[in-house]
């Protein structure tokens, strides 16, 4: 595989897929502008000052690093569904096809863009926004005549983005692999409404599953996958903190190991439908 070939193919798809980095700069923007509008708010009254407990002080700035997740995990999903189905759709990969560029580079540009950059791109936009939320903060209590420096010393500034960092790549790539390469294998495989086709499969084995045997594994699994297996987040006094997790008990999980080699097999099958399926 060409390094220069897949370089390009990224930077197509960051230019075809505007969504992927409009969609949280939005939420960042807006994140922003509600934070300043409710320091201002609070420090009104003369009796407010910034000495509530780290838990406290955290809410704000753990309240935007959960919804800029939200938002490129649902950004990653449909970007997925229509990373492949979309290029059939538009008969674009007739030209793409004739470029010198591989079913294999082309499957594994699109697979990296919910596996690699949506993860830091939410991790650069989050500390981005909460530093700016910091000193938006600072501002507004020094003109209140409050004093800020429980904003820079109650929280444990350093071990949040690493809590962050680790969050994003365990759960939000690796976790998050068999999804996005199940996805990815439906937009290569559908001729229309792939989202019912990722979702309908799996919601009729449940249903079978339950009517035939009364147990729910299969739903148990999706959702322990979506919820990162449980692992929790690192909360100590409601501040993220990373020393709380075990990176070798989870790089020893067998259910990582599976679901890689789910993912590998998924990709698989959508390079073996790119290379073979016909223009919609």
């Amino acid at each position: 595989m060409n390094t220069r070939s897949m370089y390009w193919s990224l930077r197509r798809e960051l230019w075809e897929n505007r969504s992927i980095y409009i969609a949280p700069l939005a939420v960042a923007a807006v994140m922003v502008f509600g934070f300043f509008i409710a320091a201002i708010a609070a420090l009104g009254a003369k009796s407010v000052k910034l000495d509530a407990q780290p838990d406290k002080l955290a809410q704000p700035f753990n309240l935007v690093a959960v919804l800029m997740m939200a938002t490129t995990f649902i950004v990653a999903i449909f970007y997925c569904l229509d990373a492949l189905h979309g290029e059939r759709r538009d008969r674009s990969v007739l030209f793409w096809k004739s470029m010198p560029v591989s079913d294999v580079t082309t499957v594994l540009s699109k697979a990296a863009i919910p596996l690699v950059v949506l993860p830091l791109i939410t991790f650069v936009l989050t500390i981005a926004t909460q530093i700016i939320m910091l000193l938006l903060g600072s501002a507004v209590a020094l003109i209140r005549d409050h004093s800020a420096a429980a904003l820079w010393t109650k929280l444990p500034w350093f071990q949040m983005f690493g809590m962050l960092l680790y969050h994003l790549l365990s759960v939000h790539s690796l976790d998050y692999a068999p999804i996005f390469g199940w996805l990815l294998f439906v937009s290569a495989w559908a001729k229309r409404a792939p989202i019912l086709w990722a979702v309908l499969p799996l919601l009729a084995i449940g249903i079978v599953e339950k009517i035939a045997f009364n147990t729910s594994y299969l739903g148990a699994m999706l959702a322990s996958r979506i919820s990162g297996g449980a692992k929790g987040d690192g909360m100590q006094g409601g501040v993220m903190m990373l020393g709380h997790f075990n990176l070798g008990e989870f790089l020893s999980s067998p259910g990582l190991w599976i679901g890689l080699a789910l993912m590998a097999a998924f990709l698989a099958g959508a390079v073996l439908l790119r290379r073979y399926r016909a223009p919609i």
